[in-house]
């Protein structure tokens, strides 16, 4: 793996000028922050040495370099899933190729399902802590990368600086935001009613398919972590209604603009 994200950590160098400090994941909900950056270098994944290439529809598989507010950024346009085949260290590379290119800050976002019965679809949730349903760990095996500790503390997992500017920005831009657990499962089904249930008790509010992985490593490599959830649909077990595409993509249509007017602020603050 090394060997391999100095590669591609080298070929994006070599076709760069700016050295970006604040790496962006482009999941559900911040599809539209491709237009507010002033665009030097698009990558198509593919052409990337070694990196991964999305298989999911609407991840358009572009690393984009670019400036927000003055702030020099990377922003992965589509991400890679447990439930395509992908194993954890893939799923991270961008992130272990993101640190080499000069990341110090990581602000990742999703779609997921709420838990908590005081959320509504369309709300946004800032993730205070993380539990890892996902049977793989992107630091298992031998710490080839040696670019962190063996055992790296999950201490502040999401920073709570970045947290409370966040919350900051959502107050003077007047957008309510939640703030709770998200729990990562593999996919690609949704949950039985059981399961939901289950989630809930242990302490989650929100469950996803995504983000854990790539935060795993983030928190290895020392990057300072903010994460968001955009609450899709809901899983609350008493009261399960069959799942709606139509009505989970209107309800990220709806939290798009209030999240992107967010992380622009919070990348202006940093």
């Amino acid at each position: 793996m090394k060997r391999k994200v100095l590669e591609s950590a080298r070929y994006i160098q070599q076709h760069i000028r700016s050295k970006p400090k604040i790496g962006i994941i482009l999941g559900t909900g911040l599809g539209k922050l491709v237009n507010v950056l002033s665009i030097e270098k698009t990558f198509q994944y593919n052409e990337i040495p070694h990196f991964p290439v999305s298989t999911v529809k609407f991840h358009k598989g572009r690393l984009l370099v670019g400036r927000l507010y003055k702030k020099e950024v990377v922003a992965m346009q589509g991400r890679f899933h447990y439930y395509e085949g992908y194993n954890a260290q893939e799923i991270s590379f961008p992130v272990v190729v993101m640190k080499l290119i000069g990341i110090r800050y990581l602000i990742i976002s999703n779609a997921s399902g709420g838990l908590n019965p005081a959320f509504t679809p369309g709300d946004i949730m800032i993730i205070s802590d993380h539990i890892n349903l996902i049977p793989d760990n992107p630091l298992r095996g031998k710490n080839e990368l040696k670019m962190g500790s063996r055992f790296p503390d999950l201490y502040d997992c999401y920073s709570s600086k970045l947290i409370t500017i966040t919350e900051d920005v959502a107050f003077e831009k007047k957008i309510r935001v939640k703030k709770g657990v998200y729990v990562a499962v593999p996919g690609p089904n949704l949950e039985t009613k059981a399961e939901y249930r289950f989630l809930r008790t242990i302490g989650a509010d929100a469950v996803g398919m995504s983000t854990v992985p790539e935060v795993l490593m983030a928190r290895y490599l020392k990057i300072k972590v903010l994460g968001l959830s955009i609450i899709t649909d809901m899983g609350i077990a008493d009261a399960l209604k069959p799942a709606s595409i139509v009505k989970i993509l209107a309800a990220a249509r709806r939290a798009e603009p209030k999240l992107t007017r967010i992380v622009s602020g919070v990348v202006e603050k940093i």
